[in-house]
């Protein structure tokens, strides 16, 4: 197949060419050109942003068309301008109006639709998303829309994959901080399964709407999972000769937020913990239909460790996850009192 992926040189763009040439497809890539194709894929540099960008691609007829944008007037543009047999649309479950109850299906409520071309905060994410659904499904012959929730491995630059193995292997002190929330869980897809499925189901041409979050972890499990993965990489375990790996220290949800922790991600966080009720199951859907069409899941702890990797290449985790002080701080905090 001749595809056209609309970006391609982030985290799952990256993996959605790199399966895509694994199984000796033509990938053209329309981006920027901020970060580097994939060897092996042509990049055609673009700013969407600007007037005429697709002038370079418009002209040819092809077999699928990849869209991972957020902004309705990207997409509105893309599907006006390009002729594709088939657009896949990479969305999110943002896009629900409800994230209070565990497995819902692709046919739940949905938030109305962003009436703008471009997100003026994180607010109209949901939204966003919802509105460039429908102008893909209603301009495209043949089509697929993909709901992912956290996407998780290799790449992972929001910092939310990587920073409990990460911490575990460089620990601030005697034990690591992570959220004491009792039936909390968490639900991440490998980006390397996602983007191996994305191009199954365009191969396939693939029509529907399909979820494709992880299996649902509890919190619990899945801190335990990324301390054993900082265990192995750092040569520490509980076995004779080497000296265990920190233990975690649960902290209940009212001294974290008492000491200012903030849940899921952005600066002083603590990844995967999401204190509020109604975004309680915010992860977790029903991934029934996409596993029927073929989605497969690697082990959490495959997927912690590329995370991992991944930190130890850029010097720690960037976007999510405790300060040293903020660490210290709420450890202190959790000291008795004399």
């Amino acid at each position: 197949m001749d595809l056209l992926i609309l970006g391609g040189t982030g985290q799952l763009g990256r993996h959605i060419v790199s399966a895509a040439l694994d199984s000796r497809h033509s990938v053209t890539c329309l981006a920027r050109g901020t970060n580097p194709a994939p060897g092996g894929a042509q990049l055609v540099r673009a700013d969407r942003d600007l007037s005429h960008p697709y002038r370079e691609v418009e002209g040819t007829r092809w077999d699928a068309v990849v869209e991972l944008a957020s902004a309705p007037g990207r997409v509105r543009e893309a599907t006006s301008s390009i002729t594709a047999d088939h657009w896949l649309y990479v969305s999110s479950i943002s896009v629900y109006a409800l994230h209070d109850q565990p497995c819902r299906t692709e046919d739940a409520e949905l938030v109305p639709p962003l009436n703008a071309d471009r997100l003026s905060g994180p607010q109209d994410y949901g939204p966003a998303k919802v509105a460039c659904e429908q102008i893909v499904q209603q301009s495209a012959s043949a089509w697929t829309v993909v709901r992912p929730g956290l996407i998780g491995g290799a790449g992972d630059d929001t910092g939310r994959t990587g920073y409990y193995p990460w911490r575990f292997a460089h620990p601030t002190g005697p034990s690591v901080v992570v959220p004491d929330a009792a039936g909390a869980v968490v639900a991440m897809i490998d980006v390397k399964d996602l983007a191996a499925w994305l191009v199954r189901c365009l191969e396939q041409r693939l029509t529907g709407t399909f979820h494709a979050t992880g299996p649902t972890t509890s919190l619990t499990d899945a801190i335990g999972a990324a301390r054993r993965v900082a265990g192995r990489a750092t040569g520490h375990g509980s076995g004779p000769g080497g000296a265990a790996v920190v233990p975690a220290l649960p902290v209940s949800e009212q001294v974290l937020s008492e000491q200012g922790v903030n849940p899921w991600v952005g600066p002083d966080s603590l990844p995967w913990w999401v204190p509020d009720p109604q975004w309680r199951w915010h992860a977790v859907a029903d991934t029934s239909r996409a596993r029927a069409a073929g989605l497969t899941f690697r082990p959490l702890e495959d997927t912690l460790a590329d995370a991992l990797a991944f930190e130890e290449s850029r010097g720690g985790p960037v976007g999510a996850g405790l300060s040293e002080e903020t660490e210290h701080r709420v450890r202190q905090a959790c000291q008795p009192s004399p």
